[in-house]
Parts: structure tokens; C-alpha cells; sequence
């Protein structure tokens, strides 16, 4: 068979910003595994390293008109993944110690809460998750209950990690409305139990 002509990093970008999938497809499969391994060193988890090269993937086709890239394209991408593991790694420290704030704060207010309320609420969430469709409730189940990650949970219910985590988020939305008068104590219990 004989060998594919390697085509230049110049000329693939110059296709693509004529909208050339070809051209798109060629830097995708060129740079795609290698800019996965280069973020997996900043954020560790493999899903959160694919997530964050295919967002910087599609941001570069659908802003290929307007690409302006004065590096090499292989510094442009690397330097891209590598920002944008940064600004994750920031929200997610920002995140943590927002939640750790919540649950200091849950804390000092809710030091020992009614054993009553807390059976109330228990019952309450077990009927509210009882009455979510079924696909959703079993993704929920696995998730929160026997604490599978959303990788474990795809693979029993055959479908996308993405899949499941719309599955999740929308049980949390229904939920909310559904238990709105505990959100003060169902944030704390989840919180700290954490």
C-alpha cells in the first residue's frame, strides 16, 4: 500500500479556512491523540482532557474563516489546550472552595438538624426520584446511591457518558422543583456528606 502523502500544516489550514472538511478531518486525525495525552498531564482524567480538545476542535471549524494563526499550527493547538486546561483547572478550584465555603457555612447554621425533618426529607426525595421516567431514574440511582461514575453507568445502560450526564442534570432540575422547600437542608445533608 503505498504511503499518504503528508500534506503541510500550511496547506491544511489554508484548505480549512476555505471550509474544506478534508483539510479539517487531516488536522483532526493528525493532532487529536497527541493533544489529548498533552492536556490528560494538566487535568488528569482522560474524559475531561477529550472534552476539552474536542471543544477546542470544534471551536477551530466553526471559526475557520476567521482563524488567525501567526505560530506554527501545532504551537497554536498545543498552547490552546493548554490554556484552556488552565481556565478549567481554575473553575474548578474556584468551585471547590465555593462549596467548601457552602458547607462551613451549612455548617455553623444547621449544626445538628431535626432527626424528623431529615426522615421527612428522606421520604420525600425517595418519592420524588420514584416518580422520574425511568431511564433517567436508573442513571440517577447509579450515580448518586451506588456512587458510579457516569463512564460505569454508560456502559451498563449503553449509551454516551454525555448521555447520561443530560440524564442526571435533568433528574436534579426536576428534583429541585420537586423538593424546593428542603433546598436549605438537602444542600446541607449532600454538602457535607460529600
Amino acid at each position: 500500500m503505498p504511503e499518504r502523502k503528508k500534506i503541510s500544516d500550511t496547506c491544511l489550514l489554508n484548505r480549512l479556512v476555505d471550509g474544506e472538511m478534508k483539510a479539517y478531518e487531516e488536522i483532526f486525525v493528525r493532532y487529536y491523540p497527541t493533544l489529548c495525552a498533552y492536556a490528560r498531564m494538566y487535568v488528569k482524567r482522560e474524559e475531561t482532557a477529550e472534552n476539552i480538545v474536542q471543544d477546542l476542535m470544534l471551536w477551530l471549524w466553526e471559526n475557520r474563516t476567521v482563524l488567525c494563526i501567526s505560530t506554527s499550527l501545532p504551537k497554536y493547538l498545543f498552547g490552546a489546550v493548554r490554556n484552556n486546561c488552565l481556565t478549567y483547572l481554575g473553575h474548578e478550584s474556584i468551585e471547590r472552595r465555593v462549596l467548601g465555603n457552602i458547607r462551613n457555612k451549612m455548617c455553623e447554621q444547621f449544626e445538628v438538624p431535626d432527626f424528623d425533618v431529615v426522615e421527612e426529607l428522606r421520604e420525600n426525595i425517595r418519592a420524588a426520584v420514584a416518580e422520574l421516567p425511568a431511564s433517567y431514574r436508573e442513571a440517577f440511582e447509579m450515580s448518586r446511591f451506588q456512587r458510579k461514575t457516569y463512564e460505569e453507568i454508560a456502559a451498563v445502560l449503553e449509551v454516551s457518558p454525555k448521555t447520561v450526564d443530560y440524564r442526571i442534570q435533568q433528574c436534579l432540575k426536576i428534583l429541585r422543583v420537586k423538593l424546593k422547600d428542603y433546598l436549605p437542608l438537602l444542600t446541607m445533608l449532600l454538602v457535607v456528606n460529600e
